[in-house]
């Protein structure tokens, strides 16, 4: 019988956040044993050298120390040994996002990736992790949750885990703290929500809302043949916004207040908010998790993996996050139409549309998308929102040239059967020729030019034959995200070309847009702006002064690059109207209404 990977994890010192972990293996390779840390997570297409937080690392064999060299930035090796060999790790965790590990006198949080060597060659053997408790009074009532399998620890409590390889156990995250937990079943598989924070939730309307969900998305793709529990861990602060699939569960933060209280009844914006974030996260137990790019198949973590198709991976789950909402009832037409709209803006307000494809940004998700800088804006375009909307624009295409015989939904079905449970994984190419097999269209120009041009789609002429009216307008100010009209009057005519924020007091331009009055007056990205013909500014009031312009007027612009003060001349130039929203066609001709109606179900 292969011998299982023995590995612990103790919250050590909380005060210092620092975590011990300890790694038996039996049989050690008589070479010398190399051990691994992933250089990045799943999901998130960025190197973060996790290793990089292993603040001391020692190895040991029937208690004496054993030689430990540091071979490159993510790998050890021991010196070789006959018996068992121990692997110590002491690991600084400070990261609250999705992707890392933290651990303070409230609470314990990993990932599997920050904190688990892979015992290399041996990867594919079983696993079990002992989860320790902190030293007490710390953790009187921490509870544990994890979609890990249990061996002998009780129901969300401290002992040991389970998982099938390693693989397995750097996919299923911790969350240790002070939880409240609720438990239902979508479609008879058991789910829980398992909530870090000091929360006053409305926990059987949550449990509720995130079966119907769930539900909707089992509807339309059945199952995978090894979800048998999934778990949402959430993370619920004064502020924050974030997710991160797993096989199994979901890391999430969302900000308390946007979680629904008892006796709430509307779907506020906030809480339509989450609803959007955790539909996104579950729709991955398919696409990407199971189904994944070749690229993919199986992970390489110890450095980047380039596939040019993450606009399928995560543009085209952005686009069924929403879609699950209106169509399973959670929030009517109105409601998904502005959604649309807000991610219509997003697109139509950046400047890098015209110059990256959906294809290269997939491609360069490590260096660029990753790791935005002031140009982003210029330079980038979102594989997750222009990807969405390229999702929209083919579901519709197809709906509307097969007369309602062929959609997204079939192809994405199709996709499920071909690759869901296949090892090789999805072809570059694969998405784009199931579209074309399973519609019987022609649609090799359509989608070249979406997913590898710059152009722009044609997203009116297809809302029109579904009874949807786009409609474009000035934005009325910079917290204004589209999706709605606007009252007559309330946008500016002119427009400075840049965005502005608030840093430590002061007014910093935070994005000088490509072409415009701002950029062709001299402003640059980080300029502190002091005056603008002579009066103080600061960025909350920036709109209201703005409203005082017309185009073709001219300013004195006074600002601080570093400490150098400089006068700039600057001409106002018209508002674009790039924010965008929808409305239902109330006299659309019976054709387009039912289409609209199947396509939303209502």
């Amino acid at each position: 019988m292969t011998p299982t990977h023995r590995y612990s994890i103790h919250p050590t010192d909380p005060a210092a956040h620092l975590y011990e972990m300890r790694l038996v293996v039996a049989d050690p390779d008589p070479a010398g044993q190399v051990f691994t840390l992933p250089a990045w997570i799943p999901g998130s297409y960025m190197i973060r050298d996790y290793a990089r937080h292993v603040v001391s690392a020692r190895a040991e064999s029937d208690g004496l120390a054993v030689a430990l060299e540091k071979i490159d930035k993510s790998s050890w090796r021991a010196a070789p040994v006959e018996r068992e060999l121990t692997l110590v790790f002491e690991i600084y965790a400070h990261d609250e996002s999705v992707r890392g590990a933290h651990l303070d006198l409230t609470h314990a949080f990993f990932n599997g990736t920050c904190v688990f060597p892979a015992v290399a060659g041996q990867e594919s053997q079983a696993c079990e992790l002992e989860i320790l408790p902190p030293e007490k009074p710390v953790g009187k009532n921490w509870r544990v949750a994890t979609s890990m399998r249990r061996k002998n620890a009780q129901e969300y409590g401290f002992g040991t885990y389970e998982a099938a390889d390693y693989a397995e156990l750097i996919d299923q995250p911790v969350e240790i703290g002070e939880l409240s937990i609720g438990e239902f079943e979508a479609g008879g598989i058991p789910h829980a929500i398992a909530i870090r924070g000091n929360t006053r939730v409305d926990m059987a309307r949550l449990c509720h809302d995130l079966q119907t969900i769930c539900e909707q998305h089992m509807s339309l793709l059945e199952p995978p043949a090894d979800l048998d529990r999934y778990l949402f861990l959430l993370n619920a602060p004064g502020s924050g916004y974030g997710g991160l699939e797993h096989r199994w569960s979901s890391a999430n933060i969302c900000a308390r207040d946007n979680l629904p209280a008892r006796g709430d009844e509307d779907v506020s914006d906030e809480y339509r908010t989450f609803l959007g974030l955790v539909s996104h996260e579950y729709f991955h137990l398919w696409n990407v998790k199971r189904m994944k790019p070749a690229a993919f198949s199986p992970y390489d973590l110890s450095r980047e993996v380039h596939t040019e198709l993450l606009w399928v991976f995560e543009g085209i789950t952005s686009y069924y996050d929403d879609l699950a909402l209106v169509r399973s009832g959670l929030i009517d037409t109105e409601s998904y139409l502005e959604l649309l709209g807000q991610t219509m803006t997003r697109v139509a307000r950046g400047g890098g549309r015209r110059r990256q494809s959906v294809a290269e940004s997939s491609f360069d998700a490590w260096t660029k998308f990753y790791k935005q800088d002031a140009n982003a804006a210029n330079s980038i375009v979102s594989y997750y929102a222009k990807g969405a909307l390229i999702a929209l624009a083919l579901d519709l295409k197809m709906r509307s040239e097969t007369h309602g015989q062929a959609s997204l939904d079939d192809v994405m079905r199709a996709a499920w059967q071909r690759w869901g449970e296949s090892p090789e994984g999805m072809p570059e190419d694969g998405l784009e020729s199931l579209c074309a097999e399973v519609s019987g269209l022609d649609l090799d120009s359509f989608l070249d030019a979406a997913v590898r041009g710059t152009g722009e789609l044609p997203l009116e002429t297809l809302l029109r034959t579904h009874g949807i009216e786009m409609h474009e307008r000035r934005a009325t100010g910079g917290k204004d995200k589209g999706g709605k009209a606007a009252a007559d009057g309330t946008a500016p005519e002119a427009w400075l070309g840049a965005g502005l924020g608030a840093r430590a007091g002061k007014a910093v331009f935070t994005v000088v847009h490509n072409h415009g009055p701002a950029e062709r007056a001299g402003i640059a990205p980080g300029d502190e702006l002091v005056a603008l013909d002579g009066l103080r500014i600061e960025a909350a009031g920036a709109d209201d002064r703005a409203r005082r312009y017309k185009p073709g007027d001219r300013s004195d612009v006074t600002v601080f690059r570093g400490d150098e003060l400089m006068s700039l001349r600057l001409r106002w130039a018209e508002a674009p109207a790039d924010t965008c929203y929808l409305l239902a066609d109330d006299e659309a001709d019976e054709a387009a209404a039912a289409r609209r109606m199947a396509w939303l179900g209502h």
